[in-house]
């Protein structure tokens, strides 16, 4: 079925094409009662207009973008963008703002992308998630001048505005329902090093573990399930195995529970498991995981408004969400009695103690 145009609905009302756009474009030049009529001819045809068409009248694309430099094969898995991609999705669904969504192999790729949407008039501004610790999109979004939301800490954003939240409160307060619970020897599951976030959380513990008398072993993943569980075998079969294992997300966690049962450990008589970010995926497992819990799909919807408002021309500051909860599960308990290395005895018996490396 052809796709109608003005023309046809000229015909149809039997005006010239120049009455029909000042109709359908709210101008002035027909009367009312010819405005209406032509507003009901262009319903009844399904006519929409040629968003092309309408980037080279005014400028405006009237949609939004968002690139991700992940793995296809491990967004998929991931709740965390998929919540947050509903969020955004559901503020501009509230205007009809489409979301123009790819995944990108690797930054310089995404920043072809960011290029060529701009020069085609493609999209209004972006979405700029997964801040790295030296991050070259900053620099080439603001030569372009392409409206951008980062949806992360403020710190390296340059003059680009931010929504987040504070990492350094989630650590802060893990650690300490851990240390309440006599967990002193701890180990942690993170993503990849050279992310801001995880900059800032390995920091954060850095500097909050020995306070509260901790100890705490890194390893280092691509947020995998596989990578997850594997870090989890590894930790818990050294010869001074963690009483408690923190995943920076919860794909990792539950992958970490089920490693931890593979290797005949109870969860939390023997090892305690924590998750940062929530999901369902975290009460599917038994026991449900302990996680650090927030509204991600508002959070989203937060920055998609601050993004209409930057596209707008609006003078947008950054905007500060709400911090994230621990919600309480059955994977956290009181820490076993943590017994000093003892050759041949234990799950880490036989295994090489691997080096411990401080956050």
């Amino acid at each position: 079925m052809k796709r109608p145009t003005m023309a046809d609905i000229a015909r149809r009302a039997g005006v010239t094409k120049a009455a029909v756009s000042f109709a359908l474009n709210g101008r002035p030049g027909v009367s009312e009662h010819t405005r209406r009529r032509i507003l009901a001819i262009a319903d009844e045809l399904g006519w929409q207009p040629n968003s092309a068409a309408r980037a080279l009248s005014d400028g405006r694309a009237g949609v939004f973008g968002l690139v991700i430099d992940r793995p296809a094969r491990t967004l998929g898995l991931e709740p965390f963008f998929m919540q947050l991609i509903s969020g955004i999705q559901a503020e501009l669904s509230a205007d009809g703002t489409p979301l123009l969504f790819t995944v990108a192999e690797d930054q310089r790729a995404e920043l072809d992308t960011y290029r060529t949407w701009w020069a085609q008039r493609r999209v209004d501004g972006v979405f700029l998630v997964d801040m790295q610790t030296e991050d070259a999109r900053v620099a080439v979004l603001e030569e372009l001048g392409m409206p951008t939301v980062v949806i992360g800490a403020p710190i390296g954003t340059g003059r680009l505005p931010a929504v987040w939240s504070d990492d350094s409160v989630g650590v802060r307060t893990v650690l300490e329902h851990l240390a309440g619970l006599g967990h002193l020897r701890i180990a942690r599951v993170c993503g990849p090093a050279h992310l801001r976030h995880t900059a800032i959380r390995s920091d954060a513990v850095a500097r909050l573990a020995p306070a509260l008398g901790m100890e705490c072993t890194t390893v280092a993943t691509d947020y995998s399930a596989e990578q997850g569980a594997a870090a989890a075998r590894t930790l818990l079969t050294r010869a001074d195995p963690p009483t408690a294992l923190l995943f920076d997300s919860d794909l990792t966690a539950v992958s970490g529970v089920t490693a931890a049962q593979s290797l005949g450990l109870r969860v939390p008589a023997d090892v305690s498991v924590v998750a940062w970010g929530d999901s369902a995926l975290c009460e599917l497992v038994h026991p449900p995981v302990t996680a650090l819990s927030r509204d991600v799909a508002a959070h989203g919807g937060h920055a998609a408004r601050l993004l209409r408002a930057a596209a707008a021309g609006c003078q947008v500051a950054h905007l500060q969400d709400e911090d994230a909860r621990l919600v309480l599960r059955g994977s956290t308990g009181p820490a076993r009695r943590l017994p000093g290395p003892r050759a041949g005895t234990g799950a880490g018996a036989g295994a090489a103690e691997a080096p411990a490396t401080r956050d």
